[in-house]
């Protein structure tokens, strides 16, 4: 791969973080989920040849965005791990989340999900979260891991590589009915 696709994977991969981070108003603090399918970034079937370099550079532009707002950035792992996710140790003990015992890799895990076990500087593995705001790149299907209410989200960037983009950012539930007053 020529370092200009992979300087042009970092530049959408910020763009678009920065921009669902901005639209969806998260605080410092709140929970990032992030799916990818780095095959899907190059343009291949997902599952069919994770990139470590892919995921390298995606995952550097997260963290820095999302280190910089204060943002605890959850990478989600393959359907092998039955979709789990890496986090940084802090953030689960703030959250509550139950750590369980697997080591991500590239085959069982995902490049993503194997990247993050290694970078994070104490990352820990949960088998579910609720987070804020979700980032799917590649129909890696990140729904189970958003909190209930998930309002989709328009982005301008809608690829990163050949993989297509979905975002979401989540809302308290509305309840009450027609006497409700929500404002």
């Amino acid at each position: 791969m020529m370092n200009t696709d992979l300087d042009n994977i970092k530049n959408q991969t910020t763009h678009i973080v920065n921009e669902l981070l901005q639209t969806a108003e998260l605080s410092s603090g709140q929970i990032l989920v992030v799916g990818c399918s780095t095959s899907e970034v190059l343009g291949a079937k997902i599952g069919s040849g994770g990139s470590s370099a892919v995921a390298r550079v995606i995952l550097d532009s997260l963290r820095q965005v999302c280190n910089r707002q204060g943002i605890y950035l959850a990478v989600q792992c393959c359907e092998h791990l039955n979709r789990a996710l890496v986090i940084e140790q802090q953030g689960a003990i703030m959250y509550n989340l139950d750590q369980v015992m697997v080591v991500p890799v590239p085959k069982a895990g995902g490049a993503l999900g194997a990247q993050a076990m290694a970078d994070f500087e104490h990352p820990v593995v949960v088998e579910s979260i609720k987070a804020h705001a979700g980032l799917d790149i590649g129909s890696t299907l990140i729904g189970m891991h958003l909190k209930a209410v998930a309002v989709p989200m328009r982005l301008v960037q809608k690829n990163i590589g050949q993989a297509l983009v979905t975002a979401a950012r989540t809302r308290p539930k509305l309840i009450g009915g027609a006497r409700a007053v929500y404002e």
